[in-house]
């Protein structure tokens, strides 16, 4: 892994849950609409109790809704916002920006060539300039421990929008994605195929615990998570009712599943030359048909995107010449079919952030 758990967990909530699964249902959204989080950064789900993820949730259902039917919602009018991208996106970028003209903020977009973040100036330093000047702070980039220290001293809150480890916004993305789909995120079997060892996996394997699921990573066991995260996500699970598990069995893993997820399985920063271990690894564990074939008549499949279904890439057509293969990690077949909720994914990213920054802005 990217940094050690073992200073990433020390951080994590200690907040004992309430054994009753229920509690964590629809039933319960209603009960958290006026949670207090202001203040409080998102940068891990290990930082959250399973009501405030619930919240995040259905305040981004609200706010959806709120943005469908035309009703303005721009209480943060006069904020400001900084948005530092070491790793550019699309997602992640026009969701902060979206989102944030939504609630009537203004945003400044820092890329690579527009911040000295780490180079001529500490992250500590860069840190208390922009806590200075801004009102809130996202961070997409590379190892967590970046965003962590950002937090510690800018004062404002500070946004995960992506790190080596972790991708929190995402998750509150998927999770309302899954909750408009079936009414109910309790017992949803969820099946995470590829590369479970950084961003996705960890906070799908967190996500998954913290609300009571039932997580499966299924892949080449040298892609299993991060042990020691494992076992905080097992502990977590015992107090929710959920379930973790790790297997290389396709049709084990994939059996009665509600969900099959799938992510890229070279991250960003990574070099090409990991392709040809990655292809050789991982191809048993493409989503396809077949896969689907053990899965429940009403599964749906998820991807975070981009994904390499087809050749329509500069990315692709490479991987094409150099291995000969016109799909990676999902087919296309099932990426443009009936059970892709792909881009209603895509979409909720906008307004789960949206409810991220309200939640937490002061």
């Amino acid at each position: 892994m990217p940094a050690p758990f073992a200073v990433i967990l020390a951080h994590r909530t200690k907040t004992k849950y309430n054994t009753m699964r229920k509690k964590w249902g629809k039933s319960s959204e209603k009960e958290n609409t006026h949670m207090n989080l202001s203040g409080k950064n998102f940068l891990k789900l290990l930082d959250f109790t399973p009501e405030e993820i619930r919240y995040l949730i259905a305040l981004s259902a609200e706010l959806k809704e709120k943005k469908k039917n035309g009703i303005a919602h721009d209480d943060k009018k006069g904020k400001n916002i900084a948005l530092i991208f070491e790793k550019t996106s699309t997602r992640t970028r026009c969701s902060f920006e979206v989102a944030a003209h939504d609630l009537g903020m203004h945003v400044t977009y820092l890329d690579p060539s527009g911040s000295q973040i780490g180079k001529k100036e500490s992250i500590k330093d860069t840190a208390r300039v922009l806590g200075r000047m801004f009102d809130g702070i996202e961070y997409r980039g590379f190892g967590q421990e970046i965003v962590e220290q950002l937090a510690q001293y800018a004062g404002v809150p500070v946004w995960n929008g992506l790190t080596n480890e972790f991708h929190p916004t995402q998750m509150i993305a998927d999770m309302l994605t899954i909750q408009e789909k079936f009414g109910t995120l309790e017992g949803i079997k969820f099946v995470y195929m590829g590369d479970a060892r950084y961003n996705m996996g960890n906070s799908l394997m967190v996500t998954c615990a913290k609300l009571g699921m039932d997580f499966v990573a299924c892949t080449n066991k040298k892609y299993f998570p991060n042990e020691a995260l494992v076992a905080t996500c097992r502990e977590i699970a015992a107090e929710t009712g959920a379930t973790i598990t790790l297997t290389e069995d396709v049709s084990q893993g994939c059996k009665d599943a509600d969900v099959i997820y799938t992510d890229v399985w070279v991250s960003m920063g990574e070099p090409t030359e990991v392709w040809e271990e990655r292809i050789h690894d991982l191809l048993p564990y493409q989503v396809n048909a077949k896969a689907f074939s053990y899965a429940k008549d009403t599964a749906i499949f998820m991807h975070c995107l981009p994904a390499f279904h087809d050749l329509d890439t500069t990315v692709g057509k490479e991987i094409h010449e150099k291995f000969g293969l016109t799909e990676m990690e999902v087919t296309d077949e099932v990426f443009e079919s009936d059970r892709s909720v792909v881009f209603d994914e895509a979409e909720n990213r906008m307004h789960s952030i949206k409810a991220i920054m309200y939640a937490t802005l002061e």
